[in-house]
C-alpha cells in the first residue's frame, strides 16, 4: 500500500533526471553549433 507513493516518486524523479538531460544535451549542441569553426578547440 505505501510502496505505491515511494515508486511513484522514483518514477517521477528518473522522468524529471531524463527530460533534464536530454534539454541540456541539446542546448549543448545548438551552442556548440555557433561557434566558428576557427574557434574549435575540441580534438585538434
Amino acid at each position: 500500500m505505501g510502496w505505491d507513493f515511494v515508486i511513484i516518486g522514483y518514477v517521477l524523479a528518473g522522468l524529471l533526471f531524463l527530460t533534464y538531460s536530454v534539454t541540456l544535451l541539446r542546448k549543448g549542441r545548438a551552442l556548440a553549433a555557433r561557434v566558428p569553426e576557427d574557434k574549435r578547440t575540441f580534438l585538434d
